[in-house]
C-alpha cells in the first residue's frame, strides 16, 4: 500500500478549495467531453474526495475510483456511505504496474490530476492497459500555457524560469501549488505522450474561466486558463 500522499496533509483544505460540486468550468467541460455515460464502467484516475465519480455514477455508469491519498479516498467513502452509489475506491500508486491488473474499462477521467503526478509515461501507460481498445480518456488541466494572473493564479511554470522548462516546483503562495507543487509539462508533451500510449485527440475545450476570474484583471486580454480533452484509444 502506498505511505503518506501529499494531499494528505491538505485534504481538508483541497475538500474546501475544490468544492464538492463540479459547476468550475473546467470539470463541467470534463463531464461534457465525457457525455453519456450509462451502463459503462469507468475509471476515475486521482479521484480525490470523489467528486466527479459521483457525479459519473448517478449518472449510471459503474465507477472505479483511484487515488494516493488515504485522506481524500476517506472522504469519498464518507460521501459513498451517506449515498451509496455503487462506487468502488482504492488506494494505489496510479503509475504503478499491475493497478488493477486483469480489469477493463469503457472509459477514463482524470480532473485536474496529472499535473499533479510526477511519472506521465506511468500513468498513461496504466489508462491505455486498462481502457478498451476503441474507449476513451478524458481529462482537464491547469493550460499548460497559463501564465499566471496574480498571487493566487501562478503561472503554470516556475517563474523565471519559462515555458519550455519542465518538472516538479513549489509555487510561493497559500494555494494548492504553494502547498503540494505541480508537474509542469509543455503541451507538446502532453500530446506526444498521449500519442505515444496509443490516444488519439478527438476533441478539446479550453473553456472561459468565468466572471470571478475575469474581474481579477479587469481589461486583460483574455488567457487560456484550463485545457479539457477527450481521446480515443487506438
Amino acid at each position: 500500500m502506498p505511505g503518506a500522499a501529499r494531499y494528505d496533509e491538505i485534504a481538508d483544505f483541497y475538500e474546501e478549495g475544490a468544492g464538492r460540486t463540479v459547476a468550475d468550468p473546467a470539470t463541467a467541460a470534463l463531464l461534457d467531453l465525457a457525455g453519456d455515460v450509462r451502463g459503462m464502467r469507468l475509471l476515475d484516475v486521482a479521484c480525490g474526495q470523489g467528486r466527479v465519480a459521483r457525479e459519473l455514477a448517478a449518472g449510471g455508469a459503474r465507477v472505479t475510483g483511484l487515488d494516493i491519498s488515504a485522506g481524500l479516498l476517506a472522504k469519498a467513502r464518507v460521501y459513498e456511505a451517506a449515498r451509496p452509489l455503487g462506487i468502488d475506491y482504492v488506494q494505489c500508486d496510479v503509475t504503478a504496474a499491475g493497478v488493477l491488473d486483469g480489469q477493463a474499462f469503457e472509459g477514463a477521467v482524470c480532473n485536474y490530476g496529472l499535473s499533479d503526478i510526477d511519472d506521465l509515461d506511468g500513468v498513461l501507460a496504466n489508462v491505455a492497459r486498462l481502457v478498451r481498445r476503441g474507449g476513451w480518456f478524458t481529462f482537464s488541466l491547469l493550460h499548460p500555457c497559463f501564465p499566471g494572473w496574480d498571487r493566487d493564479a501562478p503561472s503554470s511554470w516556475p517563474p523565471g524560469q519559462g515555458y519550455y522548462r519542465e518538472g516538479w516546483w513549489l509555487a510561493r503562495n497559500s494555494g494548492f501549488r504553494g502547498k503540494v507543487g505541480a508537474s509542469h509539462r509543455t503541451l507538446s508533451t502532453y500530446l506526444n505522450s498521449l500519442a505515444g500510449h496509443g490516444f488519439g485527440l478527438e476533441r478539446a475545450a479550453e473553456p472561459l474561466p468565468g466572471p470571478e476570474w475575469e474581474q481579477r484583471l479587469p481589461g486583460a486580454a483574455p488567457v487560456p486558463v484550463y485545457l479539457v480533452a477527450r481521446c480515443r484509444r487506438q
